[in-house]
């Protein structure tokens, strides 16, 4: 069951990105991806494989160190779990770039490969934006939105 889960994580979140990546235009693009709850999928079966384990995670989480976040994260429910929680978080920081950057006026051709970054590599793809909206201000008038 956990390698199903850690394979339908990424398939619940796959749509919104593809969305935000492909479809940035489209107008039920921007009526999905501007609810929170796109991210209640992934954060399901991060419940769904923490709460059994609740007893090993809540000591690994509360006073962590490295031998305790590594044993738990070499584990099969704790990667996955761990994976769902990273996909999570990914998808709703990318969110808010998406929709950040249609308020500022980033062009979909250079959010691209930001929110690509962003599935990747998380941080990095937020730090990526956090540098490209530094170039585009809030007072976009409205004919000129990406």
């Amino acid at each position: 069951m956990t390698g199903a889960l850690f394979i339908l994580t990424f398939a619940v979140a796959a749509p919104f990105w593809a969305l935000m990546i492909l479809l940035p235009h489209w107008s039920w693009t921007a009526r999905i991806i501007s609810s929170p709850l796109i991210v209640l999928p992934a954060l399901a079966i991060y419940a769904l494989l923490v709460i059994p384990a609740f007893g090993d995670v809540l000591p690994a989480v509360a006073s962590p160190t490295l031998g305790g976040v590594r044993d738990l994260l070499g584990t099969s429910n704790g990667a996955a779990a761990a994976w769902a929680h990273m996909l999570a978080f990914d998808l709703f920081v990318g969110r808010w770039a998406w929709l950040d950057s249609r308020e500022r006026g980033v062009p979909a051709l250079v959010m691209a490969p930001v929110l690509v970054l962003t599935i990747l590599l998380g941080p990095l793809g937020l730090a990526a934006y956090l540098a490209v909206r530094s170039r585009w201000s809030t007072d976009v008038p409205p004919g000129r939105r990406a």
